[in-house]
């Protein structure tokens, strides 16, 4: 079983949906990926929460047997943010967005995580992202998320870092202002001219697109009859995905479809309730069956 790091935030979430509302919930790009790699593989958390951040959350983290060395605790506020859907659970609205801690959040690297199988770079600072690469020896596989709002403020930086991660996850909207191009085929050959090897781009209720050299692989959405909160579904995705390649150290072709089925299925559970609360009470069972069901699913036979 590999070692996972993954770098991020750890927030306190407030959501509204169409289905519902949560306030002050647990969520956070690296709270959601490393509750989802949990079931897979060892997990250790870089982030930083304020003096505010309640114990329960800390409890159910380490319930998880995710390490938490990393996780510093600073004076003032954790980071906050607010956002809603409507009918359109593609996208959220944000409200508000309080970075408080996270504002001068700077990684600090405990000696015992300096030597990871795997890399997970959370959606932080591009010229952050570039420190943790320094910092540690490198991974085996390192990949990396980022946002709009670095894709358009740091390019530059974010560029720097692509050239040193094997795999770029981000959404269909990013990838477009990424390549700055709307067609993913033509996005992904420039992403990938630039360092990664794979480019995966998630794309909300249509499923997920894998580029690499060899080959595009696409995934659906498991269809669900209830989808209540999709906050968090992404980190989820990427944490199921890089979890099951962490726990198998596998890096086949055939390997990186079942880590995209398996990211599918945590980021299914995930958007079935609010806040983590599906994974809080999902068990390893559950994610096998729902394996099975998508491979039943996406499979087909050649018809003479």
């Amino acid at each position: 079983m590999g070692k996972l790091l993954v770098v991020g935030s750890v927030a306190l979430d407030t959501v509204k949906t169409p289905f519902g509302e949560g306030t002050e919930i647990l969520g956070g790009s690296a709270t959601y990926f490393s509750t989802a790699a949990s079931f897979f593989t060892s997990v250790a958390l870089i982030a930083v929460v304020g003096e505010d951040f309640p114990q329960q959350h800390i409890a159910f983290l380490k319930s998880r047997g995710i390490d938490l060395t990393g996780l510093e605790r600073r004076p003032g506020a954790t980071f906050r943010w607010k956002g809603e859907y409507t009918h359109q659970l593609n996208e959220a609205h944000t409200l508000d967005t309080q970075l408080n801690v996270f504002e001068t959040f700077r990684p600090q690297i405990p000696e015992a995580y300096r030597a990871p199988d795997v890399l997970f770079l959370g959606n932080i600072h591009p010229e952050l992202q570039l420190d943790v690469l320094h910092k540690v020896k490198r991974p085996a596989l390192v990949a990396c998320d980022t946002m709009n709002f670095w894709i358009n403020g740091q390019r530059d930086a974010l560029w720097k870092v692509l050239e040193k991660v094997d795999i770029l996850i981000i959404n269909d909207g990013e990838a477009r202002a990424l390549g700055q191009d709307p067609n993913l085929v033509k996005v992904a050959k420039l992403v990938l001219s630039r360092g990664p090897k794979h480019l995966i781009v998630k794309r909300g209720e249509y499923g997920v697109l894998m580029f690499n050299e060899k080959q595009i692989f696409g995934a659906p959405a498991f269809p669900l009859e209830d989808v209540r909160d999709p906050t968090g579904a992404g980190d989820t995705f990427a944490g199921g995905f890089l979890g099951y390649l962490a726990a198998t150290g596998n890096r086949s072709p055939e390997a990186m479809r079942q880590a995209i089925i398996f990211g599918s299925v945590m980021a299914s559970f995930t958007v079935e309730s609010f806040s983590l609360d599906r994974l809080r009470i999902l068990d390893y069972k559950e994610i096998q069956a729902r394996f099975a069901e998508f491979k039943r699913l996406t499979h087909f036979e050649d018809v003479q």
